[in-house]
């Protein structure tokens, strides 16, 4: 084996300027995908990608055929499956989504395609979690002020 060659920087380096790795146009992954750092899919997946605290991004040439669990997903390919993400998750003017999402915030760009359903989850939001067991409104049982003195 070679000495490593100064020209080639170390894989630390390389991910400490970018922060995101890749998985190309070229490459077709079947199973599980996991881990701890951002991803951008530009090939094709089939199974689950599970990144909990991390940013996962569907490049416009993707074709993701799984379920996904990610901090923040942003769309711009093609996926089928459902999308669970803790912050957000956006579908591009050219995205498209057929599956169930649950999110604390969404983005739906014009021109994006998405077949499903939305589940806003504010996991996060204690305050109004009791408000929820409340009808959102209430007759009131006042009644009107009578003149009479009986």
């Amino acid at each position: 084996m070679a000495p490593m060659d100064s020209t080639y920087p170390a894989t630390s380096d390389r991910m400490s300027s970018s922060g995101t790795a890749r998985l190309g146009a070229s490459l077709h992954v079947k199973g599980e995908i996991t881990g701890n750092e951002d991803l951008a899919i530009d090939g094709t997946v089939e199974g689950l990608v599970h990144l909990e605290d991390r940013k996962l991004t569907i490049g416009a040439s993707a074709r993701v055929t799984a379920d996904v669990i990610a901090r923040e997903v942003v769309v711009y390919g093609n996926v089928k499956g459902n999308l669970r993400a803790r912050d957000r998750i956006e579908i591009k003017k050219d995205g498209s989504v057929v599956g169930d999402l649950t999110t604390a915030r969404i983005m739906i760009e014009d021109g994006a395609y998405f077949k499903g359903s939305i589940e806003i989850d504010k996991a996060g939001d204690t305050s109004s979690s009791d408000d929820l067991d409340k009808p959102a409104y209430t007759r009131s049982s006042r009644l009107p002020a009578s003149t009479s003195a009986d």
